[in-house]
């Protein structure tokens, strides 16, 4: 068993809508069947006794040692606590290879499982051992390292529920909900209209006060020291008891409370100075410590805290009583968790101390021991939710508080007898104003009832109605992807949208390309969907993208499939045939949104065939109305675009939208077949996303097909009255596109400049020129600047074949480099004359062509 190729799938993807990790695993002929290994499923579950029932997949009669791995790999997250279901096993077309998709939460997590698995399945076989406990240990370390933790989970899944995007900007609890011009960020439970200034006042709590005490909140006496002396002088001078603690903490870190003596205090002083130079002693008020969650104008949760304790019986230690409560599942190291575990330090020394205990004390039955004085779940508290007790003058403190700081989401610290009457006729005061609060203790009580406050966080960022997301339109298809996505992008633009787009000469937002190549994969589209100028999005979606990442989103508006050809790069990544392509191109269609639209081609079969995948609705576009599928969907009320009698028609139900052909210059007033597909496509898009008829009129009519709007596809030039056209075509079927153009404009002669693609099988690139023999006088071959794997002089030999029966080339040259084989076209050229300049390098070569027309 050798595994190779491990990729996360991001996205949606081949597969399924889940995160996933696919990898290639080769099995040996036994392992085909793994009945033919003795005692193997044995020894596998005497490793992995939870290990599910192992059976065949599809048409399998026999277990394969890829089916066992996968159950492995997705059986090893299952037991570690994560939550997965997803996982598959295809064999491929090469004998004993498969492809194995395991579903992922995390994906370090999931790589990690990936690896074990293999490790098991290995110990299995070589009957070696294998530590299922520090496997599964090393997953839940992980797991918890990686996920998010419970309060921003909390806002993350209140998004989730109302159908809001979100991508985790870092590996820690940064998150941005929505996309483009419609997203807002949060770190932790901050929110990106916080200011920067507000999180300062917070963490300053001598500051805080002063403040608060002028907004008329009640706070208790206190100062400001730097040394211990000065701090037992603050002491006695506001009397005792007092809390000490630093003056830029959180969390409850360093915070000792209940000081009556001075040699408390010295301990508590150097536990302080740990966390700040700058320490605090204020006035210690009695009472319980209340946390008062304030979000936006509004108090949505509140919990009483309970200081770290346990209760004797008599026989444990006081060390054993913390350790058998450490236990609880509910207690971690981290915040991972909804309770921590309790830490016996300095402080929880001197509380015991002050009990009159040590760790080693047995307390007796039913003794209450306390181990700190402060309830912060962070350092091992409990809580009660009390938010159905909080009277309104209190929650109106709380309110105030949040607002003279200046803190969006904000926890706010009360001691108090109780919240069940004001603040002031119980002698009690607020004693911290948090920023970022954790969320834990009113998520998931000790006691009590559990409260959504991710939901009220998310609701003050996104008011109802609102999901966060600006119209996403993919394209993908064989050919005319980039032409029918630079049409779209105008049209959005053309209405006043900001519109982002990708493509494979690369991004560009609003018009401005920043970042060149190739860009229409998914790190492409994520990237666009993280600019905050973007009002809609237009991708393009290649196959390779998809293949390695999966789809950049998690729904679209609409999905527009051009067509499906045999040229499209078969033979790479096990998609061999037709169908394995359009199965992989109609990702796009089986995840359109349920309100969006599908724009599908009924003249390919095959796509129209995707319309039963759509969630959603479908337009569908063909030249010819009558085809029995446009005819079907017209008659049933639905929409259509289609040509009729020089007009591009638009209907829907008794509605028609006309429009000339003659008015679309991209088209050549409709001779340009392949054009009019393209722009059917995009009108149809457009429409989806209500994009009004006198936009649209307005866009295709000043929409021209040239170097600079729409570079390498079908560009033309004129030079010394010969006519030009610059096309990145590179599959059969768009060179028979471009023949059929081409024949529809007159010339005295036609001279071809072509190379081919080396990642395409041998047929693809012999057919290329096999098409353009027919139509051309002169072909003129030369080499890619990249082979992509292809000996020397490879595809040229390729492409020379497939004119050994033209009917009409005559002449054949070879020329050795791109810009030598332009020069040598142009310069066999005559007035009248046509050229078809097929090119690799298309910023490079379109430049060296304008210069060449330029100069004459």
């Amino acid at each position: 068993m050798q595994v190779s190729r491990i990729r996360a799938l991001r996205g949606p993807n081949l597969w399924s809508h889940h995160t996933s990790i696919e990898a290639i695993l080769t099995c040996s002929t036994d392992e085909l069947d793994i009945t033919q290994l003795p005692d193997f499923e044995t020894r596998l579950r005497s490793r992995f006794p939870d290990l599910s029932t192992l059976q065949p997949s599809g048409h399998l009669a026999a277990i394969t040692m890829a089916h066992v791995f996968e159950h492995v790999a997705l059986g090893l997250q299952a037991s570690a606590g994560c939550p997965v279901t997803f996982s598959r096993t295809t064999p491929t077309i090469e004998s004993g290879v498969f492809q194995v998709v395991v579903e992922y939460t995390e994906e370090a997590v999931g790589r990690l499982a990936v690896e074990l698995a293999e490790k098991l399945c290995t110990t299995a076989l070589q009957d070696s051992s294998f530590d299922l406990e520090g496997a599964l240990s090393q997953l839940r370390e992980l797991d918890e390292d990686v996920r998010l933790g419970p309060s921003t989970n909390s806002i993350v899944q209140a998004a989730v529920a109302r159908n809001i995007p979100y991508r985790r900007l870092t590996d820690g609890s940064m998150v941005m909900f929505g996309w483009g011009s419609k997203q807002r960020r949060i770190q932790a439970a901050e929110i990106d209209c916080t200011s920067a200034i507000a999180e300062s006042i917070a963490q300053d709590k001598e500051l805080t006060k002063k403040l608060l005490n002028a907004a008329g909140v009640p706070v208790p006496l206190g100062g400001s020291v730097t040394n211990v002396e000065d701090a037992w002088k603050v002491a006695c001078d506001i009397g005792m008891p007092v809390v000490v603690k630093p003056k830029g903490s959180n969390q409850g870190k360093g915070v000792t409370v209940n000081i009556t003596t001075r040699e408390r205090l010295n301990t508590a002083y150097a536990v302080a100075a740990e966390f700040d130079d700058t320490i605090l002693v204020e006035r210690y008020l009695p009472g319980s410590d209340y946390r008062l969650l304030v979000v936006g104008n509004k108090l949505v949760a509140a919990a009483r805290r309970d200081p770290p304790q346990v209760v004797g019986d008599g026989i444990k230690t006081v060390k054993q009583l913390v350790d058998q409560v450490n236990l609880d599942p509910k207690r971690g190291s981290g915040h991972a968790t909804s309770l921590t575990k309790i830490q016996i330090d300095e402080i929880a020394l001197a509380s015991l101390t002050s009990q009159g205990l040590t760790t080693e004390s047995i307390p007796p039955k039913g003794r209450r021991v306390h181990l700190r004085n402060n309830a912060n779940l962070s350092t091992g508290g409990s809580a009660t939710d009390v938010t159905d007790d909080v009277h309104p003058e209190v929650a109106a403190r709380a309110v105030a508080a949040a607002q003279m700081i200046g803190l969006d989401i904000c926890g706010v610290d009360l001691i108090c007898d109780s919240v069940l009457k004001p603040i002031e006729e119980q002698h009690g005061g607020i004693v911290e104003v948090n920023a970022a609060p954790g969320l834990r203790m009113h998520i998931s009580p000790s006691f009590g009832k559990g409260r959504q406050v991710g939901d009220a966080i998310i609701s003050s960022m996104f008011e109802e109605g609102n999901n966060g997301r600006i119209p996403v339109i993919a394209v993908t298809g064989t050919n005319g992807k980039t032409t029918t996505v630079r049409l779209i992008a105008h049209i959005l633009t053309t209405s006043g949208l900001r519109t982002g787009m990708t493509n494979t000469d690369g991004i560009y937002i609003q018009g401005r390309r920043i970042d060149t190549g190739d860009c229409s994969g998914p790190r492409s589209a994520r990237n666009v969907l993280l600019h905050p100028d973007i009002d809609a999005a237009v991708f393009e979606t290649a196959r390779g993208g998809v293949l390695r990442e999966g789809l950049a989103f998690d729904r679209c508006q609409v999905a527009v499939v051009t067509n499906i050809g045999s040229g499209d790069h078969l033979g790479l990544n096990y998609i061999t045939t037709v169908e394995d392509l359009a199965v992989l191109k109609r990702v796009v269609v089986q995840n359109v949104a349920n309100t969006g639209m599908a724009v599908l081609n009924a003249a390919d079969p095959i796509v129209a065939s995707m319309a039963k995948n759509c969630p959603g609705q479908v337009t569908f576009f063909a030249a010819d109305r009558h085809e029995a599928i446009m005819a079907t969907h017209r008659a049933q009320g639905n929409r259509v675009v289609y040509i009729e009698e020089g007009m591009l028609v638009a209907a829907e139900g008794k509605f028609k939208h006309r429009t000339p052909l003659a008015n679309i210059p991209i088209t050549h007033h409709g001779d340009i077949r392949f054009q009019v597909e393209n722009v059917m496509a995009a009108v149809a898009a457009a429409w989806a996303v209500s994009i009004s008829w006198q936009t649209i009129e307005t866009a295709l009519h000043t929409f021209v097909s040239d170097a600079g709007n729409a570079p390498g596809r079908f560009n033309l030039f004129q030079y010394r009255g010969a006519t030009l056209i610059a096309d990145y075509g590179h599959n059969p079927d768009a060179m028979q596109a471009l023949v059929n153009a081409v024949e529809s404009m007159p010339a005295k002669r036609r001279i071809a400049v072509i190379s081919g693609a080396g990642d395409r099988r041998d047929q693809d690139i012999r057919g290329q020129t096999e098409i353009l023999g027919s139509a051309f006088d002169e072909v003129i071959l030369y080499q890619d600047q990249c082979q992509r794997g292809r000996a020397d002089g490879e595809v040229i030999a390729l492409l020379r074949l497939g004119l050994n029966h033209a009917k009409r080339t005559k002449r054949i040259y070879e020329i050795n480099g791109e810009l030598l084989a332009i020069d040598s076209a142009l310069d066999k050229l005559a007035e009248g004359d046509l050229c078809l300049i097929l090119v690799d390098q298309v910023d490079v070569a379109l430049g060296h062509i304008a210069e060449r027309v330029q100069r004459g």
